[in-house]
């Protein structure tokens, strides 16, 4: 999809006249990471499910490595015009990490376009709340890219950062990483590009109005993540009216198999409350 010199790409899964629910994945993924299996599992449900690239993601719009020419803003309204290019008018939006930002700032600039928000392993980043593990920023500084055309690198770079932020109560599948790294990989436009994630800016203004969210939200955050602890859910799911909590138990910053019925299951009874 185009709109004002910007592209998108983006995959539907389900029935069109079933209720939407729109993916937004976290920084650096592209929508792959929310598996197809996964999106047939949830549209299974009763759902129209649409996933898409972010800017500077798999095959959307990408950016100079180091100069994202968008704001968080324009990521939430990115989130919109997808809706808009499948004529949906509302929808149930469900995010991922930063994409759960995004969803903040959805639900705050056009609440009118929310069914239902659900915020998973993510944060309004309050100046309070703990911060990561420092075994985090540890390995980070440690498996830094030289060279992004060199496959097998990039593919183990993604391995070690996802192993880092992997909880204990799910083994490690790192095949499965693998495959969808070399996924990424292959149907990048410009696979550096998704750092850029890490430089954009202008989500303060709307986080700090989180308390103001005015649709229904579901909080699901797992006990073990090591770079949003899960202190961050509880406090999204105290401040914002009416929240829900779900905890993972064990579960890291991860989108890992063996949690999937338990999300799509609470996802589906969220939308459900309507």
């Amino acid at each position: 999809m185009y709109f004002n010199g910007v592209h998108l790409c983006t995959e539907s899964f389900g029935d069109v006249n079933k209720p939407t629910i729109l993916l937004i994945m976290g920084a650096t993924s592209s929508m792959i990471w929310w598996e197809e299996d996964f999106c047939k599992k949830l549209s299974n449900q009763g759902f129209h499910v649409i996933r898409y690239d972010n800017r500077d993601t798999g095959k959307s719009i990408t950016y100079k490595y180091g100069h994202p020419e968008y704001t968080f803003e324009d990521l939430a309204d990115d989130a919109v015009q997808v809706l808009d290019a499948y004529k949906v008018l509302k929808a149930h939006i469900v995010g991922m990490s930063m994409g759960g930002v995004i969803t903040q700032i959805v639900a705050l600039k056009y609440p009118y376009r929310l069914l239902t928000a659900s915020l998973i392993m993510t944060s309004n980043y309050d100046p309070d709340l703990p911060k990561k593990d420092s075994k985090v920023a540890e390995v980070f500084a440690r498996i830094n890219i030289n060279n992004w055309e060199d496959k097998e690198k990039v593919i183990g770079y993604v391995v070690d950062r996802s192993k880092v932020l992997a909880g204990p109560k799910h083994p490690f599948n790192e095949e499965k990483i693998r495959n969808l790294a070399r996924k990424d990989f292959d149907r990048a436009t410009h696979l550096q590009s998704m750092e850029n994630h890490g430089f954009i800016k202008g989500w303060g203004s709307y986080l700090s109005k989180t308390n103001e969210i005015n649709v229904l939200t579901l909080v699901i955050h797992g006990t073990e993540d090591p770079i949003i602890p899960y202190e961050h859910g509880i406090h999204l799911s105290e401040i914002i009216p009416n929240a829900v909590l779900v905890t993972l138990e064990g579960t890291g910053h991860e989108f890992h198999h063996n949690d999937w019925d338990e999300i799509i299951n609470a996802v589906s009874k969220h939308a459900a409350n309507l």
